[in-house]
């Protein structure tokens, strides 16, 4: 049986969803494989991602901002699962992906839209943070034994979290 499969995508491809992508990939070796990619890729990683996942040991290599356009053709990998990272609150326009897989949406703000330094760094270690309990939150569920319509329902509750005290609920 493969890994389930789960595709993250947001708009640029250059933090909420490659901060995802690699923790996953991280947290959930072998049982999982991740990927990201945008509608409109920005074409380079943010530095502060990097910085961010660096600093808790997740590797960051291979990571790239790249077109969904990889993920929808001839020779693309199949795929489980999609979640959209866009965050509906600022506007930001979600992405549609059509296949067979569950689709949901786990949007969060943009920590690339913070300014100031300092203000970048804390926007990127909260929206980390977030990421981090919605991908555990993904680990707990027996995704392997799940019909379409629990693990859809599943997915989109792990949407809703915003801290440590909903990833248990």
């Amino acid at each position: 049986m493969h890994p389930c499969r789960v595709l993250f995508i947001c708009t640029g491809n250059s933090a909420r969803s490659i901060l995802s992508e690699a923790t996953l990939n991280h947290l959930g070796k072998g049982r999982f494989e991740a990927f990201s990619a945008g509608s409109q890729p920005t074409g380079r990683v943010n530095p502060y991602a990097i910085g961010e996942l660096k600093a808790l040991g997740i590797p960051t290599e291979g990571l790239s901002s790249k077109s969904w356009d990889r993920f929808t053709g001839e020779g693309a990998p199949p795929l489980d699962i999609v979640i959209t990272v866009c965050d509906n609150a600022a506007n930001e326009t979600c992405p549609v992906l059509f296949g067979d897989f569950v689709k949901t949406h786990w949007g969060q703000p943009d920590p690339a839209a913070a300014h100031g330094e300092g203000a970048v760094i804390e926007a990127f270690r909260l929206a980390h943070t977030l990421v981090l309990y919605r991908v555990n939150a993904l680990l707990n569920l027996p995704v392997e034994t799940m019909s379409r319509d629990e693990l859809k329902l599943a997915l989109d509750h792990i949407g809703t979290i915003t801290d440590a005290d909903e990833e248990h609920a």
